[in-house]
């Protein structure tokens, strides 16, 4: 049975919890949290970590008044209306199902969680009417101004029709990074940089040119002894016809993100690292667009950065209304759908088309599909006794 929300009707503090007190809770969620906290009623109640000193630190330096190390105890004792989760995607889906069925919120760090299949899980156990509770992805990159400008300029085909585009993660991780033992295996991590990483670029294109028909793909280990790839390539094909290519490295010591869109009448491109602003984003015309034109798509308005506290000023105004917010739903599994074939593609060498990747699918229930070569290692056999 779903617990209604108490912050449906809009009265009084939102009240949140943060799960995982890790980098990304202090550098991502925790200062836009205390932003938004300064403008709007909201309070953060309680923190939870599986280690005691972490988060009796963490809720000491944050003067957040309740540390837990049990998520479970947590919802009961404290019924927090908003849930943020920082912590690895293996567990992701047991912790999201939890809140939510306590009534929760949840806005769930990216990657969203190991399969497709743990994210239907995800969604089945959102509430079954209007009001929620939901459960949202972190997709930062898709908010802001220059996105939201873009998005519409593309909406309406101001710039003509999307024809070809080229989407990029190219970053750089040394030994040091995959120190960690839970980086660069299927089970921890979810995926390589398809997943970890390029995710965000790959959502945004999703989110600007619409639903896509079919990939083909590559994978490889140049670099790292990891499980997942180190590196892949892409090629995507539109429901409207437009073609893709789209490349997630790790590999890449001169690091960049970049989106380009060649439409009909412009040329729309970003060029960033981890994150952008208004002056990130360049529009170059075709010959002959007059110059009125131009200066319309090139005003982007009130610079509005992507990041977490965009996405989040949406979400709480989207809470206290009641209504499914982007990137939950089908909205948020479209990007981890386009992974998923991603990987399928490469590892099978087969055209992938939207929509195939269904329970039965190898590659519904883990993103290696067991494929020869990629999926994990058995554990070895326990030796017989005498």
């Amino acid at each position: 049975m779903f617990v209604t929300p108490s912050r449906g009707s809009g009265r009084g503090p939102v009240r949140v919890a943060i799960v995982g007190t890790g980098a990304i809770a202090r550098v991502g969620h925790l200062p836009a949290l205390t932003a938004l906290a300064a403008e709007q009623p909201l309070e953060i109640v309680a923190a939870v970590d599986v280690a005691p000193a972490a988060v009796e630190a963490f809720c000491a330096e944050a003067g957040i008044p309740h540390p837990y190390t049990d998520l479970d105890r947590m919802l009961a004792e404290q019924r927090p209306d908003l849930v943020t989760l920082c912590t690895p995607p293996r567990l992701h889906r047991d912790q999201t199902v939890a809140a939510l069925r306590a009534g929760a919120w949840v806005w769930c760090e990216k990657p969203p969680c190991p399969s497709l299949e743990d994210f239907d899980a995800i969604e089945a156990a959102e509430g079954a009417g209007d009001g929620g509770p939901y459960a949202a992805i972190v997709f930062q990159h898709r908010f802001g101004s220059g996105a939201g400008h873009v998005r519409e300029l593309l909406a309406r085909q101001a710039v003509g029709r999307p024809l070809v585009a080229h989407c990029q993660t190219t970053w750089y991780r040394d030994e040091a990074y995959y120190s960690a033992p839970w980086r660069g295996g299927w089970a921890d991590e979810g995926g390589g940089p398809a997943m970890g990483h390029g995710i965000h670029q790959m959502d945004l294109l999703l989110d600007l040119l619409g639903p896509w028909a079919e990939i083909r793909a590559m994978a490889g280990r140049l670099v790292h002894d990891v499980e997942t790839e180190d590196v892949s390539t892409a090629l995507v094909r539109f429901r409207s016809g437009a073609m893709a290519t789209v490349v997630n490295s790790v590999l890449s010591p001169d690091e960049v993100s970049r989106i380009r869109i060649d439409c009909e009448r412009a040329t729309v491109e970003l060029t960033h690292l981890y994150g952008h602003r208004n002056a990130d984003w360049r529009i170059t015309p075709a010959p002959g667009v007059p110059d009125e034109l131009v200066s319309a798509w090139t005003d982007f308005g009130a610079d509005v950065p992507s990041s977490h506290e965009a996405q989040l000023r949406g979400l709480l105004a989207d809470l206290r209304a009641g209504r499914r917010p982007r990137s939950s739903g089908g909205d948020g599994r479209k990007s981890l759908e386009l992974v998923a074939a991603l990987y399928k593609a490469a590892f099978t060498g087969a055209t992938v088309r939207a929509g195939e990747i269904v329970p039965g699918d190898p590659y519904y229930s883990a993103l290696h599909g067991g494929a020869p070569g990629w999926a994990p290692a058995p554990p070895p056999a326990a030796e017989a006794t005498a």
